[in-house]
């Protein structure tokens, strides 16, 4: 902590990640992401299943049932990552996220790397490592920073 117990700023919207993520509805992660603009929240986002789905707390976890590992075959699950609708948001409100940070409790997967790149994020502050391999390469080679606060 900073003086008088005051957060850093990554400190602060870090946390904000972490209570978005007590929404999510996901059985095997809870994920949070903020999208930040000069110190500015632009958008949220938390991993559940899409508007109006049931959740799947409600009708079991697809990957789980078919024995998918973490990390792979990103399309068998009826959720939407917490950066995916953090983007989607965005979109949704008109609001443009080109140039804003994310803060997100974990590590985006290799999907997630891909649009985060072409939405043009630049800067990214973690709490938590996923062993995505080819995601990292991504955000290297786009020259994307990613810094942790474990």
């Amino acid at each position: 902590m900073r003086p008088l117990d005051r957060p850093s700023w990554d400190e602060y919207f870090l946390e904000i990640a972490r209570v978005v993520a007590s929404r999510s509805t996901c059985l095997r992660r809870k994920v949070g992401a903020v999208l930040v603009l000069q110190r500015r929240i632009l958008s949220t986002g938390y991993n559940g299943t899409p508007t109006g789905l049931a959740h799947c707390a409600d009708v079991g976890c697809l990957r789980e049932q078919l024995h998918v590992p973490s990390g792979e075959r990103h399309e068998l699950c009826r959720g939407l990552h917490a950066e995916q609708n953090a983007i989607i948001q965005a979109a949704i409100h008109g609001v443009a996220v080109k140039g804003a940070s994310l803060y997100c409790t974990h590590f985006p997967c290799v999907v997630c790397a891909k649009m985060l790149v072409n939405a043009g994020i630049r800067h990214i502050c973690l709490a938590e490592d996923y062993p995505d391999k080819l995601a990292k390469e991504i955000f290297s080679e786009a020259g994307v920073a990613v810094r942790y606060l474990f």
